[in-house]
This record gives C-alpha cells, structure tokens and sequence, in this order.
C-alpha cells in the first residue's frame, strides 16, 4: 500500500522524534492527520507504554494501524522510539538493587536503579544527563551538566525496568518511581511533568501519583509552580544543611536559593496543598551529623508538615556516611521533637547505587 501524499510531506518536511514523546492527546491528534481512526490510539499507546515493546512492525495491529507504524515509525521515518542500550549493569549481593548504565540515542549515558523493599519495586530514573546542581558530595554534581532529558528517555526508563520484571516474574508489578537519579528534576520541569502524565496514566505504566516521589535540592520557583499547579505528586526536598553556611558548603545552589527561600517555599507549597514534604538529609560524617545540627534541622522545620528521611551516604568525593550509632541519635532528637523520622536503608553500596557513581566508575575503568 502507497504512502498518502498527506504523510510523505509530513515525513519530509518534519524531524524525526520520539514516539513516546507523545502525550495520549497528541498521538491521537498525530494519527487523525493521518487518517487513523482514534480506536486504533488505545491500541498503540496500549503497546507503547503497558506493555513497553519495542518492535511495534511485529504487533497484530488492525491493517490501518500497522499500514500507519510501517510507514511512520522506525530509523529514518517520522518516529523512533526510545530504547536506551544497556551499557552496564550490576546487581548488589543481597539481590534487592540492580543498577543500569543506560546508553541514549546520542551517546550520553545515564543511570536508573530497580530496588526491591519488602515485595515492592521502586525504580529510581534520571531526569538530565550530568547535573547543573554541583552539590560536592554527589557523583553526578561532580561531572557537570550536558542536556536535559526529553519526556520519553525519562518514560523510556520506566518501561526498561518493567521488561527487567516482567523478565524474573510476570506477576511483579512497578509500583513505586522516585526522581533521584541524575540531573536535577524541577531544573527540567516541562518534560518532567510531560513524562509524569505518561508514567501515572492507568492506560500505561499506571505507577499511581501517590508513588511517585520528586526530589529537588530546591529549586524554589519550580516548588512554587508545583503548588500553584496543583501536581498529585510526593515532594521530596533534599536539604542537607541546618544553616546557611552549613547548606552553601555542601549545595552550591543554596547560594541562588538560600536556605531561607527555599524553607518559605515550602511552607508555602504546605499550605496552599496541604501536603506532608518529606526532607531528605544525607547523613555525612563530620559534615552534618552531629547532635547540634540534629536540634538545629527540628527549630527549623517547626511548626511544618514534614517527614525527615536520613540517608546514610554512599561514600564519594571524598566524603564519607555516618556510623549507625551517630545516625541513630539524630534520629532520636527528630523524634522526640515531634517528627516522623527514617533511617532509610543505604541500598546498592556494593554495586555503586548513588547518584551518578555507576558513570563515574565506568569512566575510571575506561580510561
């Protein structure tokens, strides 16, 4: 069957992009300019993004449908699809954390993680290639920023880990996202929330808004955005400083948004949502773990909704985590001032699970 004049222009005249770019409004607007009826809409986006294949030429699709991937989506047409390549992977020993180096279309890699808690799978992606945040303890802040990721490599590492699932049982299901791999996600806010939308749509991966996690280290005009937009999503705020000086030593962008923006941000994303933020503080030993510090973070927080998380670190740069003993005294003065506080499981030590360490060590292996 010929290629309609319609589509040849479009295909001439038109980059080529990602089909998992598309929100479900726009596929079905990109196929009604093609003459495909909105039925055969489900069908792909069912194909896309519940069921992640990658070979769309293969599928049974209804003639229009199929006629329309033959001439539309593969190298050189209108549409690819993203299918990072696996560059590394490394599994830790307990066999709960599997981290992958994932190659992009354009060479850059990245990192996403698949953890195991308990019977449930949280896959942890990456929203830049490097990030722009520079925070001294961060493998990734280490290496500098390259480029924001587009709406379907941030939706692309979903669907990786759901094949990576469905691969040891079809049964095990992804029901938990956190946004605390590479890069800074509200630095890239647009094609965060467009991937989001994706990811949370029943009609695909479906991970529930509740599930999803965004954490930032404070970027305090896109917070703001968050609340006036009314996003269903988890703020996770990584604050690591209990004073101006302390946070600025460790998080270069407390110097554009200091310690006290970023804290009447939050407030005011409490108030206008009614949401519980969750605090995240990596415990660095000599840097942020004393018992000064731990009463200093709770005067802080008074009066606020909050969760605090501690994150023992995953030794990098020269910084090393916390003793439990010590971690577990701050924790008990967060608690005895009235919040609920984790000591947060440190996943992935020995297959280099924080943020940015898999890229650095592969660097070094490399060289």
């Amino acid at each position: 069957m010929p290629v309609s004049p319609r589509l040849h222009s479009r295909v001439n005249a038109t980059a080529t992009r990602s089909l998992h770019d598309l929100g479900f409004s726009e596929l079905a607007d990109v196929l009604a300019a093609d003459g495909v009826i909105f039925h055969h809409v489900k069908a792909l986006w069912r194909a896309l993004h519940r069921e992640g294949e990658l070979d769309l030429a293969s599928r049974n699709f209804l003639p229009p449908l199929k006629h329309w991937v033959k001439n539309s989506v593969g190298e050189g047409k209108l549409f690819f699809l993203d299918a990072p390549e696996v560059v590394d992977e490394i599994r830790s020993s307990d066999g709960l954390t599997r981290k992958f180096l994932l190659r992009l279309r354009d060479g850059q890699t990245i990192e996403t993680v698949l953890m195991a808690y308990d019977g449930r799978h949280t896959v942890c992606v990456s929203t830049q290639a490097g990030c722009a945040m520079g925070c001294v303890f961060c493998a990734t802040g280490q290496m500098g920023f390259v480029r924001h990721l587009r709406p379907g490599e941030i939706v692309a590492q979903v669907l990786h880990a759901r094949r990576i699932l469905k691969s040891i049982d079809p049964k095990k299901r992804l029901r938990n996202m956190v946004l605390m791999g590479m890069g800074e996600p509200l630095h890239n806010y647009d094609s965060v929330m467009q991937a989001l939308d994706m990811i949370s749509d029943v009609r695909g991966p479906g991970i529930g808004p509740s599930k999803i996690a965004i954490s930032t280290v404070g970027v305090v005009p896109s917070i703001l955005r968050l609340a006036e937009e009314a996003r269903p999503y988890r703020l996770a705020v990584s604050l690591h400083g209990s004073t101006e000086a302390e946070r600025s030593a460790l998080v270069p962008a407390s110097k554009r948004w200091s310690l006290a923006m970023l804290i009447d941000a939050c407030r005011k994303y409490g108030e206008i949502t009614g949401k519980r933020i969750f605090f995240e503080w990596t415990l660095i030993a000599g840097k942020n773990d004393s018992p000064e510090t731990a009463h200093r973070l709770a005067k802080l927080l008074e009066g606020m909704d909050a969760h605090i998380n501690l994150i023992p670190l995953n030794p990098t740069g020269g910084f090393a985590g916390v003793e439990s003993n010590s971690g577990h005294q701050f924790q008990r003065i967060l608690q005895a001032a009235g919040f609920p506080c984790t000591f947060r499981q440190r996943r992935g030590i020995d297959v280099a699970a924080g943020c940015g360490m898999l890229k650095a060590e592969k660097r070094v292996r490399t060289a």
